[in-house]
C-alpha cells in the first residue's frame, strides 16, 4: 500500500525521537490533514459521536488519513465524519481523549489526551500586530531550511488568499533588525489567515526560537518594488482548494461537536 504524507512524518518522527523537528513536522502534518473518524452512527446536523476505544493507555478516538484505511479495520462501511486535524484537536482538549491514527497500518500511533491539549493550544496562538514599518530592506540570510520548508507548505494551501509573498531581511526604527514575509495584494479580510499559517509555520519548524513577522502591501505601494528587488519570492496558487474550504467539520471558524 502507498505511503501517505501523513505516514512518511511519522516514520521520520519515530526514526529519530529526539529530533524536535520531526516531531513538530509530524504534528504539523497532523493538524493540516483531511482525517477520516470512526463514528458510533452517522453526524447529527454539526454534532458527531466518535467510537471511543479503551485501552490499557486511555480513551481513544480513531482517525484514518485514507477512506479504505477505515473501512479496512473496521470490517465494512462504518460511518465517520471528514474533519481537518485541527478541528478534531480542538473538540478533543479538555477531554482527557487521545487520539489513535491509522491504527492496523505499519504507522500506527498512540497519541494521549495530553497531546491533543497541547496541540489545540499551540494551533490557537494567534500572532501579535503592529503598525511598525520597516526603514531598511535586504535580502534575507541566515534562514533555516526547516522554517522555509515550513513557510512553503503553508503557502502552498493558502491559495487564492494572496498573489505572492517575499521573504526578507528588514531593519526598524530605532535599528531594530528583523525578518519579515511580505504579502503582496492579499485578498481583503484574508490577513489574519495568512498571519495565523505564518505563525504556525514557525512554530512548526521546530526550531527552539525565532521571530517572523508577517507584513501585507498593494502591490502599488512603494515599498513592493523593494521587495521584489532583494526578496525571496514565493508565488501562492492562484486558486484556494474549494473542497477543503465547503467539505463539513474543515472550516477552523465553524467546528464539530461531539454529542
Amino acid at each position: 500500500m502507498t505511503e501517505t504524507v501523513l505516514d512518511m512524518a511519522h516514520a521520520a518522527m519515530e526514526a529519530a525521537p529526539a529530533d524536535n523537528a520531526a516531531r513538530m513536522a509530524f504534528y504539523n502534518r497532523l493538524a493540516e490533514a483531511e482525517l477520516f473518524v470512526l463514528l458510533t452512527s452517522e453526524a447529527v446536523g454539526d454534532r458527531i459521536e466518535p467510537d471511543l476505544f479503551e485501552v490499557d493507555d486511555g480513551t481513544f478516538a480513531l482517525v484514518f488519513d485514507r477512506e479504505d484505511r477505515l473501512a479496512e479495520f473496521a470490517g465494512g462501511p462504518a460511518p465517520y465524519a471528514a474533519l481537518s486535524g485541527r478541528a478534531i484537536a480542538g473538540i478533543l482538549a479538555g477531554q482527557g481523549i487521545g487520539l489513535g491514527v491509522n491504527l492496523g497500518t505499519a504507522e500506527a500511533a498512540l497519541l494521549p489526551g495530553g497531546a491533543m491539549d497541547w496541540l489545540a493550544e499551540t494551533l490557537d496562538v494567534a500572532p501579535s500586530e503592529t503598525d511598525a514599518r520597516p526603514v531598511e530592506i535586504r535580502a534575507p540570510q541566515g534562514i533555516p531550511q526547516a522554517l522555509l520548508k515550513a513557510i512553503d507548505g503553508k503557502l502552498a494551501a493558502s491559495g487564492g488568499m494572496a498573489r505572492l509573498a517575499y521573504l526578507v531581511s528588514v531593519i526598524y526604527a530605532p535599528a531594530r533588525p528583523g525578518h519579515m514575509l511580505a504579502f503582496v495584494d492579499a485578498v481583503p479580510g484574508a490577513e489574519a489567515a495568512l498571519g495565523r499559517g505564518i505563525s504556525e509555520a514557525l512554530i512548526f519548524s521546530g526550531l527552539e526560537a525565532g521571530e517572523l513577522d508577517v507584513g501585507f502591501f498593494d502591490a502599488s505601494d512603494p515599498i513592493s518594488a523593494k521587495l521584489a528587488k532583494v526578496g525571496l519570492r514565493f508565488d501562492l496558487p492562484l486558486n484556494a482548494d474549494e473542497r477543503v474550504r465547503k467539505a463539513p467539520g474543515l472550516d477552523p471558524e465553524r467546528p464539530p461537536k461531539l454529542r
